[in-house]
């Protein structure tokens, strides 16, 4: 007899309250109608209530809204991508201007099947973004590019304000929880983008719950500092569905006090550690205040 697989309950710290206001109402219909995604939407952001609703920001997902890879946490759709869209850069701008945003998250789904992964379409996006909305601050996320460095280097050379690439879990667990990238080619991405531009603030995220020690989440943040990341995020793994990995623990918040407190003493400019903190919730926050600590 097969053993009923057991679960955690979600605690009440992680209970949601869900806003459908205008503001949520209005930049839906406006996704729709510029055939935009968004990694709110297609992720299924826990955030994506509070974010639409009351703060009236998104992070945009290019590239389509099919991935290549099939991490075992993500609720992005896996396949084969669809041709690529070379008026999206200007659709995201034009949204950005309607919505009158002061920052930006600008992210992607993973395009293995292109020779730069996607980069020239993405730095197409910042530089659309900069033409339209030339006060609003630009954070790129993209994928590793497959460890490609020029194609870190065309994306860089539009000038993002801030470079984000997520290590997402601890080293040991990295091969179960994510698909083709590795721990350490996501380090030297990183460590990359302050080579080819010193001047743009990098920043990395991390989601526990997935069976990690604290041992191992010290141990990563150690090896961000070691590649001169200047901002950390870290957040709760909550499971999208009954195919994605289980979550093995639900931290409490003041362990994530906790943990933002020692990144902080390890030398990070900024650390949002939360339950549901995710890389892009109350960016341009993260970039203000990582700018205040410069």
């Amino acid at each position: 007899m097969v053993k009923k697989e057991e679960y955690i309950r979600k605690p009440e710290w992680l209970k949601i309250k869900l806003n459908t206001n205008e503001n949520y109402k209005y930049l839906k219909k406006m996704m729709k109608e510029k055939e935009l995604h968004t990694v709110c939407e297609e992720a299924k952001c826990p955030n994506i209530h509070e974010c639409w609703a009351i703060r009236k920001t998104a992070t945009f997902m290019i590239l389509g809204d099919v991935c290549t890879r099939a991490c075992r946490f993500c609720a992005v759709k896996t396949g084969l991508p669809t041709e690529l869209d070379w008026l999206e850069p200007e659709r995201v701008a034009e949204s950005v201007k309607k919505m009158g945003l002061k920052h930006v998250v600008i992210t992607q789904v993973a395009r293995d099947d292109l020779k730069d992964g996607g980069a020239s379409v993405f730095a197409e996006t910042v530089r659309a973004i900069r033409r339209q909305n030339p006060f609003c601050s630009i954070e790129v996320l993209p994928t590793d590019f497959v460890g490609v460095y020029e194609s870190l280097q065309t994306l860089m050379e539009s000038k993002p304000d801030i470079l984000c690439h997520n290590i997402e879990t601890v080293k040991r667990l990295t091969k179960r929880v994510r698909a083709r990238a590795t721990y350490e080619r996501s380090l030297k991405f990183l460590s990359w983008a302050k080579e080819i531009n010193p001047n743009i603030p990098t920043k990395s995220s991390l989601m526990i719950g997935v069976g990690e020690t604290r041992e191992e989440i010290i141990e990563s943040m150690d090896d961000l500092r070691s590649h001169n990341v200047d901002i950390m995020t870290i957040g709760q793994y909550l499971r999208p569905t009954k195919q994605h990995l289980k979550v093995e623990k639900y931290y409490r918040p003041e362990e994530f006090s906790e943990l933002r407190k020692i990144a902080l003493e390890k030398g990070f400019k900024h650390c949002e550690s939360g339950p549901l903190v995710r890389t892009s919730y109350h960016a341009d926050e993260q970039v203000n205040a990582a700018r205040q600590n410069k």
